[in-house]
């Protein structure tokens, strides 16, 4: 009788041990919320005044300039504890200049930077979190920083995937792999994101969605003084994604999401202009996070002290929630959207 009483007394408490673990993944857990709370404007700020700095020569594809930020990239990565995929061997996938011939223009050899962080339970199904860390370099010798465009995205990328190597110290790692993908060649074409999609690292197959972040820094004329986000594509492949994105938003920083990018007649069809737009094509679930077109897009004046810091957090915050829900819910999202139009 002793020895029954004890393996109940043991198999009730490891039940208990099991739920509260459980519960930690959750957005009321104590797993979620540290991690949650890594995430730092002060990090975001100074990350972001490395990357936009005037000796980062505006970051145009190939140049000097990007692949210094690239190495200041890699070794805050090294800092965090941080690794990339295996299959790749480094922090580098090549993107050759053969593959950025679309629009007849003379672009040097350049790389995508991966960082990754294997999933503890379903290692094999990917959430991609994407940012082009390019941006189009120096004109006539004056630097055109792109602090919004795209660095607002890089350092955003950088932080969440601090916050979720965070979580993993505390043995609360995601349960499905995450990659953290930052992509080259975006301003002349994509192209960074479109040889990812042609050559991945990991199969499409098991990719679950992409969460791009393309200029999150700032308010366009429209929403001016707002707290905001243009949330754009969550429910064209997956209806499940844009729901998910909502919760997310209610349990956290409560933005506004605005949608207005996302009608079919929009002239600017920003659907098909950044990143995301590379996995969307191959019938992967997308989320694209934008802040608007404001008055220094593609100027000079793009420029880190202009950045709307406490806002940057909130929207790093957001998309942190959205992808802890994607890589610990039970089951992954299904395609079963309206279309990719």
């Amino acid at each position: 009788m002793k020895n029954i009483k004890l393996y109940g007394f043991l198999a009730g408490f490891a039940l208990l041990q099991s739920c509260s673990a459980a519960k930690n993944f959750t957005y009321e857990g104590k797993g979620f919320k540290d991690a949650y709370n890594k995430i730092s404007l002060e990090d975001l700020k100074t990350n972001l005044y490395v990357i936009a700095a005037d000796d980062m020569e505006g970051r145009d594809t190939g140049s000097a300039g990007q692949k210094k930020a690239g190495v200041y990239m890699i070794e805050q990565y090294k800092k965090y504890g941080i690794g990339f995929p295996e299959a790749l061997g480094s922090y580098y996938q090549k993107v050759p200049t053969e593959a950025m011939k679309k629009y007849g223009e003379a672009l040097p050899d350049s790389e995508n930077i991966l960082a990754y962080i294997e999933g503890s339970e379903k290692p094999n199904e990917v959430i991609v979190i994407s940012g082009h860390y390019d941006h189009v370099g120096t004109k006539n010798g004056v630097v055109y920083n792109g602090a919004d465009d795209d660095g607002s995205g890089t350092v955003a990328v950088m932080e969440i995937a601090k916050a979720f190597q965070e979580a993993k110290k505390k043995g609360y790692g995601p349960k499905r792999s995450i990659l953290f993908l930052h992509v080259t060649g975006e301003e002349h074409g994509l192209f960074g994101s479109e040889y990812y999609s042609d050559n991945p690292v990991f199969p499409l197959a098991n990719t679950v969605a992409d969460l791009n972040i393309d200029m999150i820094g700032r308010d366009d004329p429209e929403n001016r003084g707002k707290q905001y986000v243009y949330v754009i594509g969550s429910e064209m492949l997956s209806t499940e994604l844009k729901k998910i994105n909502e919760t997310a938003n209610q349990k956290s920083v409560n933005l506004e999401l605005n949608y207005k990018y996302d009608d079919p007649k929009d002239p600017q069809r920003l659907y098909y202009r950044s990143d995301h737009y590379n996995f969307a094509k191959h019938n992967i679930p997308v989320a694209f996070f934008f802040d608007g077109i404001h008055e220094d897009y593609h100027k000079p004046s793009d420029k880190p002290d202009k950045i709307d810091y406490p806002l940057l957090q909130k929207r790093t915050q957001l998309v942190f929630t959205t992808a802890w829900e994607l890589a610990n819910r039970p089951e992954r999202i299904k395609v079963d959207g309206k279309s990719n139009r």
